[in-house]
């Protein structure tokens, strides 16, 4: 019952901070976090607990809408749960999950690194929400918001990109299909995440080809 009552309140929590929030990064976009990752926990040794308080504050305040400040994020979550009376190791274990569940911290070859069952489990709910039918809705909107050209065939995708460069990339939208979206598949760190990842990864293929025939007139 305690652990009900500290979910709820998290959730109640994250509604009202991110009122007003963009369309890709919303209180949506968590709830869709949580629910794959309750899906993916059921196959793996975790606490549910720490994943579900990750899965609901993993972006409690994105860099990118807080000038890049990295620091943030950990610390909202961590006055919110001391205010919850958490357990302070599974404060720590959140904050960590904050810090390290970002595809650009992947990126940092001599950043700190952390590794847990509970942080693949969210890393992969954030993963999937960001690949498929709404990984695709999710970039558009995000490339509208920061207005990115759709295309623009003289710019190439940046394969190598470091983590300052990625977080710097005002790259038309299309590109970050190569930079980020078609590399998560195979990112994925549970048997679940992968598989659902697979479907989702063709989806974009078949998505990339019909965008570009559209765009050269075949169709």
């Amino acid at each position: 019952m305690k652990n009900e009552k500290i979910i709820n309140n998290t959730i109640t929590f994250v509604k009202k901070t991110l009122e007003g929030a963009e369309g890709g990064h919303d209180w949506f976009h968590i709830e869709r976090v949580y629910k794959n990752a309750q899906l993916i926990a059921k196959d793996e040794a975790v606490d549910e607990l720490v994943v579900a308080l990750g899965a609901l504050l993993h972006d409690i305040a994105d860099p990118k809408f807080h000038n890049g400040d990295e620091t943030l994020a950990p610390k909202v979550a961590r006055e919110f749960l001391i205010k919850q009376n958490v357990d302070s190791a599974d404060i720590l274990h959140v904050e960590n999950i904050i810090k390290h569940i970002s595809f650009k911290s992947s990126l940092d070859v001599k950043g700190e690194k952390f590794t847990s069952p509970e942080l693949d489990v969210v890393q992969d709910a954030d993963r999937l929400d960001a690949i498929g039918a709404i990984g695709i809705a999710r970039c558009f909107n995000y490339g509208g918001f920061k207005n990115r050209v759709l295309f623009d065939p003289a710019i190439k995708p940046n394969l190598n990109m470091t983590k300052e460069e990625y977080k710097k990339s005002a790259s038309p939208t299309i590109n970050h299909f190569y930079e980020k979206l078609l590399l998560l598949k195979n990112k994925m760190n549970t048997k679940t995440g992968r598989r659902i990842a697979e479907r989702r990864h063709r989806f974009m293929e078949q998505f990339l080809e019909q965008f570009y025939n559209e765009w050269d007139g075949k169709i």
